[in-house]
C-alpha cells in the first residue's frame, strides 16, 4: 500500500515536471543543440553535450512548475489544462514549491560543473535567464504577445550552450542568428499552440499573440518560420558547415510551410494543434540532423 503511495505520488510529480511529454522537453533541447554544433569548437565534447542536455531539463521542469503555480486557478477553467496536478488538487501548493527549488538546485549544479573558464559566464547569462523564466506565466495577464516572451527564454537556451563551449559571447553573425531563428521559430510554434486555448482565454479575459493577431495569426507563423529557417541557413553559412546541410534544410524549410498550410483548413481540432507542436519537434531535430552531420562529414 505505501509503495503504491509513492508511486502515484511520483507519477504526480512526473506529470507536474511534464517528463511524461518528451515534445516539450526535446523542442527546448533543439536550439541548444543547433547552438553547440554551430559554434567553431564543434563538434563538442560528449561530457558537455550531456551537462547542456540535463541543464535543459532541469529548466524546462522549473519553468513548467513555475507556469502551473502561476495558474493554477486558471487550469481549471482552460479545457487543455484542467487536469494538471496543482489544478486540480492533486499535488500541495508547497510540494511544487519544493520541486521548483529542487530544479533551480539541480540547474546551478549543472552551471558550475560546466568548464571552469566558462561556468561564470553561463551562470551570469542564466540570472539573466531566471527572471524571464518565472515571469513569462505571468505575461498573458498583461502582455498582448506573450508568446515574445517565451521566445525570449528560448533565446537563452542558444546563449548558455554557446558560451559553455566557447567561453565567451564573441560569436558574430553563427551566434546572432541562431539565436534570432530561436526566437522567430519559438514565436511561431507556441502561437499555434495558443491556437488550442484561443476560446478559453477570450472567455476568462487572458492575452494571446492568436487573439491579438486575429485572423492574422497563420500568416504571421508562416512569415516567423520562413525567416527563421533563413536566419538559421545564413549562420550556418557563415558557421562553415558542409554541402549535406542544405538538402536537409531545404527539406525542413518546406515542410515548416506544410504545416502552416495545413492550419488553414476551415475544420480544425485541438489535435491538429498537438501534431503541429509535435511535428515542429521533428523538424527542428531533422535540421539539428544535419548540422551534425555537416560537422562529423
Amino acid at each position: 500500500m505505501k509503495a503504491n503511495s509513492i508511486s502515484k505520488r511520483l507519477q504526480q510529480w512526473f506529470l507536474l515536471l511534464r517528463w511524461n511529454k518528451p515534445s516539450g522537453r526535446l523542442i527546448l533541447l533543439i536550439p541548444a543543440g543547433w547552438s553547440l554544433w554551430m559554434t567553431p569548437s564543434a563538434p563538442p565534447p560528449g561530457e558537455l553535450v550531456l551537462l547542456i542536455i540535463a541543464g535543459g531539463l532541469f529548466v524546462s521542469g522549473a519553468g513548467c512548475i513555475a507556469n502551473d503555480l502561476w495558474d493554477r486557478r486558471i487550469d481549471k477553467k482552460v479545457t487543455r489544462t484542467k487536469g494538471r496536478p496543482l489544478a486540480k488538487g492533486s499535488i500541495r501548493v508547497s510540494t511544487a514549491w519544493g520541486l521548483l527549488f529542487v530544479m533551480l538546485l539541480l540547474s546551478f549544479l549543472i552551471l558550475i560543473s560546466l568548464p571552469n573558464e566558462s561556468a561564470t559566464l553561463c551562470l551570469s547569462i542564466a540570472l539573466l535567464a531566471l527572471p524571464t523564466i518565472l515571469i513569462y506565466p505571468s505575461a498573458k495577464r498583461w502582455f498582448a504577445y506573450p508568446q515574445a516572451i517565451l521566445a525570449i527564454c528560448w533565446g537563452f537556451a542558444v546563449l548558455i550552450p554557446w558560451a559553455a563551449s566557447e567561453s565567451s559571447l564573441a560569436g558574430g553573425l553563427p551566434l546572432l542568428l541562431c539565436w534570432s531563428a530561436t526566437l522567430l521559430w519559438t514565436f511561431g510554434f507556441d502561437t499555434v499552440y495558443a491556437m488550442a486555448d484561443q476560446n478559453d482565454d477570450k472567455n476568462i479575459g487572458l492575452k494571446s499573440s492568436v487573439l491579438t493577431l486575429k485572423g492574422k495569426a497563420k500568416k504571421v507563423v508562416a512569415i516567423s518560420y520562413c525567416a527563421a529557417d533563413i536566419f538559421l541557413a545564413i549562420a550556418a553559412y557563415f558557421a562553415g558547415v558542409s554541402w549535406i546541410f542544405w538538402p536537409i534544410w531545404t527539406v525542413a524549410t518546406l515542410g515548416m510551410q506544410r504545416e502552416v498550410f495545413i492550419l488553414k483548413e476551415p475544420c480544425y481540432t485541438t489535435s491538429i494543434f498537438s501534431r503541429h507542436f509535435t511535428n515542429q519537434v521533428w523538424l527542428g531535430s531533422l535540421l539539428l540532423l544535419g548540422l551534425i552531420l555537416s560537422r562529423i562529414n
